[in-house]
């Protein structure tokens, strides 16, 4: 049987899907490759943005990175980079700990993610509740909406804080500087993109107008566009040719390379570390529960076969331990390119390769044509990303869940949005462990049995765990044993007992200790095998064994046989009491 600490075996899914490849399967994969590739194009350049980076700083990290969790990767169709998670993060370790610390963070997570992997960590990842899921995802895009509003508005701020108070404060002072033609561009585009799959996705009477010689093949591609990608083509257009006054990427950031980014040594240090172990184990976690999440999703919506978490979370350790020296961000696993790339046609991890050699030829042939996008175009796709990464309907559906399920949710969703996510994880699994723990402890009973008692016993039935949340129950039985005359024959029925740790082993031990000191003792019957083993192994069955061996042994009565005394000789005085 293998043991939990044995190593992974590091074999990536492109290694199996190269078995039985062939051309058909290929011109699928490609074709997929250059739908995604397109698709991750604004993507790439909003999430850099929004982070506080320069958009190439995400594009590089969409091509290297992504190119590497599909080439090591466990998945056969997940595509990586980067993600509208990492946003809220990133921006707020570059505002406290600067753009070279955020570098060496990301390096220090992939290595933790890699050894996460070789551990065979990943299945890990799944004990994370939905409640803290669903709550820190829902929190992480209303913070992402937030930071869009300032080019949304085309407001004129320097540096928006990462605090969530700070960046309302400075939306709100900075309203005078509000810009109209920004606004109109990002609306249309966030309306755009609610539009378009409605437009194209559904037989319709617009489409039936149009039903034309040739408008159908027409309207089929047009229904294969993705939607960002028309918006930022279109929207680019209308602002270049009307000469709008809207902030682009090129006023903001100059010039975008065209060529390779150099490569850089991260200054790295023990005491950079050290100091850094917060943001490292912040990009760590939310790099492995997105990317193993966005994996799960791509295996119920896909018919390959299923993923491997381990081999995952090494590729995701390696795609971010080597993008950062190419001036990267983090990255993981991306639900929407993933989703894009199965409905496109992907079979294989071949597709999220192609998509990667995509972009870099877009980015080395077309880079100084970014340089004419609005970014109230690119707030617009976030803000689409913003609504569709949230599940909103679950804070509809809260009605219906219990208390604990309310506040776990609900309290993550606050701390994610005010303090950090960070912090929200934590107390999140914090609050969840311990309303588990009551609901657990109150499944826990012990009863009186009444009927079929032989004199001077007394039967309890125990069902469900008797663990460090439960062992409350075992006090009243005391008191009963107490209460009760001495000598009794206390037996616990345990056929129900189905869990047993070392504090409710102590609390057994305490109720067979006052027993014995009233003359009585204890027995267990029906014991399930781990709690038998337990028992047996902490020596408690030996004590029970030698309990019951002292009271089936007779009393110390005096012989009858024995041979009597012999008479004290002549003129010897007798013994006290002698006739």
């Amino acid at each position: 049987m293998s043991m939990p600490w044995t190593f992974a075996r590091f074999h990536p899914r492109l290694l199996d899907s190269c078995r039985d490849y062939n051309r058909q399967r290929f011109w699928k994969d490609a074709g997929a490759g250059l739908t995604v590739g397109i698709v991750a194009l604004p993507l790439a350049m909003a999430f850099a943005i929004a982070s506080g980076m320069k958009p190439e700083a995400g594009l590089w990290t969409a091509i290297i990175a992504g190119f590497l969790i599909s080439l090591l990767g466990g998945s056969s169709v997940q595509i990586g980079g980067p993600a509208g998670a990492f946003i809220v993060v990133v921006y707020g370790i570059i505002e406290r700990y600067g753009l070279p610390n955020l570098l060496i963070s990301t390096a220090l997570a992939g290595v933790l993610l890699f050894f996460m992997g070789l551990l065979r960590l990943g299945t890990l990842v799944r004990y994370v509740p939905v409640t803290i899921v669903v709550g820190f995802t829902n929190g992480i895009a209303v913070l992402i909406a937030l930071s869009q509003l300032k080019d949304l508005l085309g407001l004129r701020v320097e540096r928006m804080p990462a605090d969530f108070f700070s960046q309302c404060l400075t939306l709100w002072r900075h309203l005078p500087t509000f810009n109209g033609w920004a606004l109109l561009l990002g609306l249309a585009c966030v309306v755009g993109l609610f539009v378009w799959p409605w437009l194209w996705g559904r037989p319709h009477r617009f489409q039936q107008a149009l039903d034309l010689p040739g408008m159908r093949r027409a309207m089929h591609t047009a229904a294969r566009l993705p939607g960002p990608v028309v918006a930022l083509v279109t929207l680019t257009a209308v602002a270049w040719l009307f000469k709008l006054p809207v902030e682009t990427i090129g006023s903001r950031f100059g010039d975008i390379p065209s060529g390779l980014p150099p490569l850089a040594w991260p200054d790295l240090s023990w005491e950079s570390a050290k100091r850094l172990l917060n943001p490292t184990l912040t990009i760590a976690l939310l790099g492995a529960v997105e990317s193993l999440l966005c994996a799960r999703v791509a295996d119920q919506i896909s018919d390959q076969p299923r993923h491997d978490p381990n081999q995952e979370l090494m590729a995701q350790g390696v795609a971010n331990l080597v993008s950062p020296f190419f001036g990267g961000m983090p990255a993981t696993g991306t639900i929407a390119r993933t989703v894009t790339n199965i409905r496109s046609g992907a079979t294989s991890p071949v597709a999220g390769l192609v998509h990667a050699l995509v972009l870099a030829l877009i980015v080395l042939l077309a880079a100084p044509l970014a340089l004419l996008i609005p970014l109230p175009v690119l707030s617009g796709i976030l803000l689409f990303v913003a609504w569709n990464m949230g599940e909103w309907h679950e804070f509809v559906q809260l009605r219906h869940y219990s208390g604990h399920y309310r506040l776990v949710m609900l309290g993550t969703f606050v701390l994610t949005v005010v303090f950090d996510l960070t912090v929200a994880i934590e107390v999140g699994l914090v609050l969840a462990c311990a309303l588990f723990i009551r609901r657990m402890s109150s499944l826990f009973t012990v009863a009186a049995v009444t009927e079929g008692l032989a004199p001077g016993e007394r039967r309890y039935r125990l069902h469900g765990a008797l663990f460090f949340g439960a062992v409350d129950r075992i006090d009243g039985l005391l008191t009963d044993v107490e209460l009760s005359p001495p000598g009794l024959r206390v037996v616990l029925d345990t056929q129900h007992l189905v869990a047993l740790d070392t504090t409710g082993l102590d609390a057994l031990r305490q109720l067979h200790r006052v027993i014995r000191q009233r003359g009585g003792r204890l027995q267990l019957d029906g014991l399930q095998p781990q709690p038998e083993g337990l028992v047996r192994r902490s020596g408690f069955a030996a004590e029970l064994a030698l309990a019951a061996a002292e009271a089936a042994s007779p009393a110390t009565q005096p012989d009858p046989t024995a041979a009597a005394a012999p008479a004290p000789a002549p003129g010897q005085p007798q013994a006290p009491g002698t006739p």
